[in-house]
């Protein structure tokens, strides 16, 4: 009984704070050479954290870097790696930089939102690659960076194939922080009843 108990505990935890839809996706990545492939000693350090308004259909992308050993010459994301956070991948999106990228520099900012709806948001070979159609691309871009095989890219002259680079990650929502610790408190009261019980 206590075990129905607990599982209805966590099950109404996350219904209760589950939302109905996720519209926004947010990702994040730490930039540098290490991470690269194949790994370099650059100095260079940078952070992104890229969101998708699925309502929107768009595509934020934010970045500060400094420290560059050369200067800066396109950014952008690629996708699909074939094992997660490790590999090459070709370029997903925009080529041959992100619009507006800070270019000849070796420290900047950037703040940019793409319209994902655009064939040309996209490198044309990616929508190729995956199905030919825009919202094909879109769906299999969102995957790959879902399943740790999207990266962000910094290239830059003295490192042409990339300076500094880091694997987007997903930003739990608030929700999924608020399921657990509910779902830990359940289970936490159910372990002292049973301590008080066997003592």
């Amino acid at each position: 009984m206590r075990l129905k108990t607990i599982i209805a505990g966590i099950a109404l935890a996350m219904a209760v704070s589950t939302p109905t839809l996720a519209h926004e996706r947010v990702y994040t990545a730490v930039l540098d050479g290490p991470s690269e492939a194949p790994p370099n000693g650059s100095p260079g350090h940078g952070t992104a954290t890229v969101t998708f308004d699925l309502d929107l259909v768009t595509m934020r992308v934010q970045a500060s870097f400094a420290g560059l050993t050369g200067n800066v010459t396109a950014s952008h994301i690629h996708c699909c790696t074939t094992v997660p956070g490790a590999g090459t991948a070709g370029v997903a999106t925009v080529v041959p930089t992100f619009t507006g990228f800070p270019s000849g520099v070796t420290a900047g900012t950037y703040d940019h939102t793409f319209d994902m709806a655009l064939a040309s948001s996209y490198n044309a070979a990616f929508i190729t690659a995956h199905g030919g159609t825009v919202s094909g691309a879109l769906n299999d871009l969102l995957a790959g960076i879902d399943a740790g095989k999207g990266y962000l890219n910094i290239h830059t002259r003295t490192f042409p194939g990339g300076e500094i680079r880091g694997f987007l990650a997903p930003v739990p929502e608030p929700e999924t922080y608020a399921m657990m610790l509910a779902g830990l408190g359940v289970l936490g009261a159910a372990a002292r009843r049973r301590k008080a019980t066997a003592a």
